[in-house]
């Protein structure tokens, strides 16, 4: 089967388990995003987080402003949307984009309202 992520660069992006996603946050290069609704970040959210919701018309527009010198820690509930919303931003030029495997469900670390 051919597996598009892994066979284009210029479409990659890596998936991290907690404790790896928690060691790339440490980086001060590193922006963590929370890709997942308002309602669903009010129930808790990784510190530090900005949220662009995934779901919203300006999705595109909003990815479009960050810098792409940068490195991407994103996260969702579960890690579906966070994925799609990873390899958005690799097609889009962002070299450095990482995903929470498993979502923000799968965090045993602090989170903040």
């Amino acid at each position: 089967m051919f597996n598009l992520f892994k066979n284009n660069p210029a479409t990659s992006y890596t998936n991290v388990s907690a404790a790896e996603f928690k060691q790339l946050q440490e980086d001060k290069n590193a922006l963590v995003l929370d890709v997942r609704t308002a309602g669903e970040v009010a129930g808790g959210k990784i510190k530090e987080a900005r949220n662009i919701d995934m779901l919203s018309g300006s999705f595109d527009k909003q990815l479009q402003e960050l810098d792409k010198s940068k490195t991407y820690l994103l996260y969702c509930r579960n890690g579906n949307r966070s994925a799609q919303a990873a390899s958005k931003m690799a097609s889009m030029g962002f070299d450095k984009v990482y995903n929470l495997k498993g979502g923000i469900a799968s965090w045993p670390y602090e989170q903040t309202r």
